[in-house]
């Protein structure tokens, strides 16, 4: 007689409001079980959430972005209670930090948020195996140095999806350009890894004033494919956009991992008749809403399959 094997579970997969879109998409590999939370709001804004599967014991996977405060804490309720609902394990997926662009103090006195929210994440309680918390090109690399013991901070580079869009849309020859001297050494390494040129825009601040001085490479006659990990209102990349094509750039296209586009963001962009289309992933909310074949939007499920099976 063959010795008997017990069946391995899935994994357990909740979400919280605003991802339910990238959970279904997984839900859908069939490599996870649906985890299921009863939700109600309260007149006074207060949200109720009951889970309506059995965890004890289980893997638990949570996906939630810190898009906003409500969406923090409701993704801080659902792990903590999760674990004490008797979890084995606990990862947390977090497409979109929102908290990194006040990683550290450049003023007296202000909050360096992205650390603060990093320990009320690391403050969930241990699971039996301990915690994980997944992010996803940061705009930051010191970032995961924020988050404490029992919590491992992971950062996932989406550098593939975007070396295969700029594949895609930028030809066989093109430039890899950058917004600004923030993101050159990122761009270079992409533009590395791709047999391509990069290109940085060179800058020099008057006093308020910024101008453009140059543009280091050659793009007279060629595409040029901007890359920058988040767009959040669209004008530095207008900016960046108007100079590539001033400095004779043919066609030009926009990569980015994070799409919030505030503010009619992306409406921005496209009026400004420079960018040819603009690529982007699904770790953000608010691409779910655009429907414009302006944007082109790529998922990071795989990526996050990849990680955490």
């Amino acid at each position: 007689m063959g010795s008997f094997k017990p069946k391995i579970m899935q994994p357990i997969l909740f979400a919280i409001n605003d991802y339910k879109y990238l959970q279904q998409e997984l839900i859908e590999t069939g490599e996870f079980e649906e985890g299921k939370v009863n939700r109600t709001e309260f007149s006074d804004g207060e949200l109720y959430q009951q889970f309506t599967n059995e965890v004890e014991g289980r893997k638990a996977v949570v996906i939630g972005g810190t898009n906003n405060d409500r969406s923090t804490l409701e993704l801080y309720d659902l792990a903590s209670s999760l674990v004490n609902y008797g979890v084995d394990s606990i990862s947390l997926v977090v497409p979109y930090f929102g908290y990194s662009t006040m990683e550290r103090a450049i003023k007296p006195g202000e909050v360096i948020t992205a650390k603060t929210r990093a320990h009320l994440f690391s403050s969930i309680p241990r699971s039996n195996k301990g915690n994980k918390v997944y992010l996803f090109d940061l705009h930051t690399e010191g970032l995961p140095h924020y988050f404490e013991s029992p919590l491992r901070a992971i950062h996932i580079y989406c550098k593939q999806l975007v070396m295969n869009a700029a594949k895609e849309f930028g030809g066989e020859e093109f430039v890899l350009g950058s917004t600004d001297a923030g993101r050159a050494k990122w761009v270079e390494s992409l533009a590395r890894e791709l047999f391509v040129n990069p290109a940085f825009i060179l800058k020099r601040r008057e006093g308020e004033n910024t101008e453009v001085t140059a543009v280091n490479a050659n793009v007279n006659g060629k595409n040029v494919v901007i890359y920058d990990d988040m767009i959040r209102s669209g004008g530095s990349i207008v900016n960046a956009a108007k100079t590539y094509k001033n400095a004779g750039a043919k066609n030009i296209y926009v990569i980015t991992t994070h799409g919030l586009f505030v503010g009619d963001g992306l409406k921005k962009i496209k009026a400004s008749g420079l960018v040819e289309k603009v690529i982007c992933t699904n770790t953000h909310p608010n691409v779910e809403a655009i429907k414009d074949d302006f944007l082109e939007v790529k998922s990071i499920g795989e990526l996050i399959k990849e990680n955490v099976l």
